[in-house]
């Protein structure tokens, strides 16, 4: 395994909105078009300076990632644990099957005290090959990025031009438990128990089932 520093370009129409980036699944899947927007991502986490250096702060800490399972996650899932490892992430808690609704990132990300999260999905609009496919980053409340940080990644993806990227092989996704990708730790995790665990902590499912029974 090495980390491998890829040349790129820019993609025109990767500005991000509160709901992430969507776009059809066709472009998603051109060569480097989701590696230049998670490049972009991680090197603003990073703390990337006005002169393209980069700084350490993801140096130490845990991602959440998954998504709703739409057509291409699993595929985006490795590319995404790949660039991760390679730009200095810690460890990332990832959903089985790369499956985790938006809201059980957020709960991850909150019980678990997580730096933030990156969700793919693009809500209620249609999937499949030719449907659509998104990415979104959550921050370390379990809410949104703020359009601080999204303009602040849209303007990271019109000056790149390499990309940082492990040549691991893909992991498997559908086992519970530790593996690691380079230096970086993956916990394959269940995907509802941390949201359940909120969820039972809000309401009184016991009572609730009584009701109807």
């Amino acid at each position: 395994m090495a980390i491998q520093t890829l040349s790129t370009h820019v993609f025109s129409g990767q500005r991000p909105g509160t709901s992430g980036l969507r776009k059809k699944v066709t472009v998603f899947m051109q060569p480097m078009y989701l590696e230049n927007f998670v490049q972009a991502l991680l090197d603003v986490l990073n703390g990337v300076a006005a002169d393209g250096s980069v700084g350490r702060a993801l140096q130490g800490q845990t991602l959440v990632l998954g998504g709703d399972g739409r057509f291409h996650n699993r595929a985006a899932v490795q590319t995404i644990l790949k660039l991760a490892a390679a730009n200095g992430v810690q460890r990332v808690l990832l959903g089985q099957g790369g499956i985790l609704s938006t809201p059980a990132v957020s709960a991850v990300i909150r019980q678990r005290q997580a730096f933030g999260g990156i969700v793919l999905s693009a809500s209620h609009n249609p999937g499949g090959p030719d449907g659509d496919f998104g990415i979104k980053y959550n921050a370390g409340n379990g809410g949104p990025a703020n359009e601080t940080l999204t303009e602040a990644v849209y303007a990271r993806t019109q000056v790149l031009t390499q990309v940082r990227l492990s040549d691991a092989a893909d992991l498997d996704i559908n086992t519970l438990g530790v593996c690691h990708l380079e230096q970086m730790q993956v916990d394959v995790i269940d995907p509802v128990a941390d949201y359940a665990a909120v969820m039972r902590s809000l309401f009184d499912f016991d009572m609730l089932r009584g009701m109807f029974q």
